[in-house]
């Protein structure tokens, strides 16, 4: 995906006056469920992976990761991350707006952690094309913002957001598949001038059956 989109704007524009340190640790969520629910290496999709923390977590593991973001300038830094970890060859990225374009192919895991944007995108949809690319035993991860932090760009509106169970329900899915988590816990997070705040997620762990 090449072509210059509104997503693509806004992003671009976002990690170009981000710190290159930020997001490059893996989210805790995530690799607590990678470890306990896919201990078996393979392909991984990871959707929106900004500056790549659970992409290159995943490949230190093993995993060969297909690393999928709308800025090129995040990408950039993901392979440059991804060379520095000696992972190089196990971190795939690819340019997507996901809105237009989805990455080809089946994968054993496929994450989608904070896919939120402010731009108008049908993300619903995109989420159930997550769900398709997941091959037979293999797992989707959906970790979603369910309140507001005090430093997001939603800060201060009126948002009701889906409970896990709605989040879920919106993937359509039909028989075929196990649900390994649905819930949504609170955490404390910590913001990117390292303030902190109580946030809840809604986490969703399934499983395509064999």
């Amino acid at each position: 995906m090449t072509e210059t989109t509104a997503s693509a704007t806004f992003w671009e524009q976002h990690y170009a006056g981000l710190d290159t340190g930020w997001g490059t640790r893996p989210n805790v969520i995530l690799s607590g469920l990678v470890t306990a629910l896919a201990p078996r290496l393979g392909r991984a999709l990871d959707l929106g992976c900004g500056h790549g923390g659970d992409a290159l977590w995943l490949a230190t593991r093993g995993w060969h990761v297909t690393a999928v973001d709308v800025s090129a300038t995040a990408l950039d830094r993901v392979a440059a991350g991804a060379a520095a970890a000696g992972v190089a060859d196990r971190v795939h990225p690819a340019r997507h707006d996901l809105a237009q374009s989805f990455p080809d192919g089946a994968f054993d895991l496929v994450t989608a952690t904070y896919f939120h944007t402010p731009i108008e995108i049908p993300r619903d949809d995109v989420l159930r094309r997550a769900a398709a690319a997941v091959a037979p035993g293999g797992l989707l991860i959906v970790i979603e913002h369910a309140s507001l932090a005090p430093w997001s760009w939603q800060a201060g509106q009126d948002i009701r957001f889906p409970t896990p169970e709605e989040s879920l329900a919106a993937l359509h899915l039909g028989a075929g598949w196990k649900t390994e988590r649905c819930d949504a816990p609170n955490r404390t997070a910590t913001g990117p001038a390292g303030q902190t705040a109580t946030v809840t997620d809604n986490i969703i762990a399934i499983r395509r059956t064999p």
